[in-house]
């Protein structure tokens, strides 16, 4: 059996109108300290948004994904977060911020593949 390690996680969640409070998942980011890995995998369900408000701005909220799935990737196309360690990087994406892509409350577990545990719980929470 694969030794198994602590990892965090945190859903991506599409707000198009925070006084209404409605909200779609969008995407899963996991932190895992003990293999230094950030990753962040996404799904827009484009028709359920549009139900939400039929007036989103559906290449805006692409667009913060495409910038959310950078920083995990770090690297100067990541910008100034680019250089931070996979850590710091995660707790930067699950900042409390007043956008339409936010991240909800972080949980954790176990798991031996982190990489693994993305696509798992994107089908799980997102799909």
């Amino acid at each position: 059996m694969s030794e198994r390690h602590v990892y965090e996680y945190a859903l991506l969640r599409i707000v198009p109108r925070v006084e209404r409070g409605e909200r779609i998942n969008a995407g899963v980011l996991v932190y895992c300290r003990a293999r230094g890995y950030v990753g962040v995998r996404t799904h827009l369900d484009e028709r359920r948004l549009l139900a939400l408000d039929p007036d989103v701005d559906l290449a805006g909220v692409r667009g913060a994904l495409r910038a959310v799935e950078g920083v995990c990737e770090g690297g100067a196309a990541a910008g100034q977060a680019g250089g931070d360690d996979p850590g710091r990087r995660f707790r930067w994406l699950i900042a409390p911020r007043s956008t339409i892509v936010r991240a909800g409350p972080v949980h954790t577990g176990l798991t031996a593949d982190p990489v693994a545990e993305v696509e798992r719980l994107l089908e799980l929470l997102v799909h």
